[in-house]
């Protein structure tokens, strides 16, 4: 089956951030979201998940401990299980972004 934002499940989290499950699985997940001006996570690890995530449209900032790194459209960073990060929005612009975890960080998310 061909997957696209317009047939995926959607959720609404922080109150005003889109994601859509584009691969919902157990050993794997993919994730479109998009995080208007201003939005952001909160500052969490996965135990057990490795995650990437791919800048699609727009700027962001992803926050670690010890310190900051900006990504732009085409870009992207890994993040390695038990590493706190925070992904934040602080551009005038919504930004789009793929999230890929394996496996599925479902349970596995710890808020510090």
């Amino acid at each position: 089956m061909v997957i696209s934002i317009d047939n995926a499940e959607h959720y609404i989290w922080g109150g005003n951030c889109d994601g859509w499950h584009l691969l919902k699985r157990d050993d794997m997940s993919v994730i479109r979201e998009r995080i208007p001006p201003g939005g952001a996570e909160v500052l969490h690890y996965h135990n057990t998940a490795r995650q990437f995530f791919y800048i699609l449209e727009g700027e962001a900032t992803m926050v670690f401990e010890d310190r900051e790194v900006v990504l732009r459209k085409g870009e992207g960073v890994e993040i390695e299980p038990q590493l706190k990060h925070q992904f934040r929005n602080d551009s005038n612009a919504d930004v789009h972004f793929l999230v890929i975890s394996i496996p599925s960080t479902k349970g596995d998310r710890i808020e510090t």
